[in-house]
């Protein structure tokens, strides 16, 4: 097979045995990225295959949006001769990655200690719900992981009803921690030669991602409640209302705050007890933010963003999707790339000598099952 364009991970093979979400939003970062990246699917495909509105062409976005500068081969793993496939390529693999219910793989012969027997430098990475312990049997899907570790709890309006956020964000947490993991066990491989197993679970990466939830809880005691959009810690830190809407304003320490007030013409605010700190200000939002408030209310949105940017106060527009991928577009940042003629979001990542790549679309069922059988033949 052809190799990819190099990059920083030119020369890597990766066995992608993940569907959904997670692991496939690994891979295709570690893909953009020089590696070179084999999506074998079952017979039916990946499951976001079908997944919309929306679509292009009659593929869906979702799908489109976690798998360019992949080859695509379908395997049945149940029939002798794929699992044989199955089974070779991960014997050639650098990295295996998969996101099965935890052994779901070993009945294949492609569980961990099956393919390291074969293959001992192989990084092999599982990503599920719960662990591989005694949450094993339970699905992991995002919006489960969003109730259970209490980020539910956390979102929506003080009296009313949990929200989920507006994204699966654990599963894009957990693919991030397992290329953390799968780098730092190739980093490892380097000295010794051994690959090693490398386990993340959506649960785990939510307390962790919970960051200063999860410690005021594990450290202090403090079970967090819905706040709406306040922050527990800092105010001003949410969207205030302005003349034509709302615009999010930040102080995020007490020097910022002393510009806030010196923009709004509330020169006498910072040295007020009851709102010169930030631990004060916090205290006291419920009497801070009406006179905020009533000042704010004087200008526009883009009057006060363009005022207060420029006085080096933190604010932003809440924007739709359009508008933040125009914003970034302004600010030089190209948000949109095309790979094989399918636009998509690039890689965030950015790198001095070694871009990541954008060659491949995301592939069709199958796309390149004839050529990567010939190669595992050879």
């Amino acid at each position: 097979m052809d190799e990819p364009s190099p990059g920083p991970l030119s020369g890597l093979l990766v066995a992608d045995f993940s569907r959904i979400l997670a692991g496939p939003y690994a891979t295709m970062l570690l893909a953009d990225l020089g590696a070179q990246v084999i999506k074998v699917e079952g017979p039916a495909g990946d499951d976001t295959r079908t997944w919309m509105p929306p679509e292009r062409d009659g593929v869906s976005t979702y799908y489109l949006g976690i798998n360019r500068n992949k080859r695509s081969i379908a395997l049945n793993l149940k029939d002798p001769d794929d699992q044989a496939a199955a089974q070779e390529l991960a014997r050639r693999a650098d990295v295996l990655i998969e996101n099965m219910r935890p052994g779901g793989l070993a009945r294949f012969g492609l569980g961990y200690d099956q393919v390291a027997a074969g293959n001992p430098g192989v990084v092999y990475a599982s990503i599920s719900g719960f662990g591989s312990g005694a949450g094993a049997a339970l699905p992991g899907y995002d919006l489960m992981v969003q109730a259970i570790s209490g980020l539910m709890s956390l979102t929506g309006d003080p009296d009313g009803s949990p929200y989920r956020a507006g994204i699966s964000v654990f599963d894009v947490m957990a693919g991030m921690h397992a290329n953390i993991g799968i780098l730092a066990a190739l980093h490892r491989r380097a000295a010794t030669g051994r690959g090693q197993h490398v386990e993340v679970n959506l649960l785990s990466s939510a307390l962790s991602g919970l960051v200063n939830h999860s410690s005021g809880y594990v450290a202090g005691g403090t079970v967090p409640y819905r706040m709406g959009n306040a922050h527990p810690s800092l105010f001003p830190y949410e969207p205030l209302p302005v003349a034509d809407g709302e615009l999010i304003v930040i102080a995020g320490n007490d020097g910022q705050f002393r510009k806030l007030c010196q923009v709004l013409g509330l020169d006498e605010l910072p040295a007020d007890p009851r709102f010169g700190r930030n631990q004060d200000r916090t205290a006291n939002r419920e009497q801070l933010r009406p006179i905020l408030v009533e000042r704010l209310a004087t200008r526009t949105r883009d009057e006060w963003f363009h005022l207060l940017i420029a006085a080096g106060v933190p604010c932003a527009p809440i924007n739709t999707i359009d508008g933040g991928v125009a914003l970034a577009d302004e600010l030089g940042l190209d948000p949109v790339v095309t790979s094989g003629g399918v636009p998509g979001v690039r890689n965030p990542i950015t790198f001095s000598e070694t871009p990541p790549r954008y060659e491949l679309p995301p592939p069709g069922l199958d796309e390149h099952g004839e050529e990567i059988r010939a190669w595992l033949r050879n």
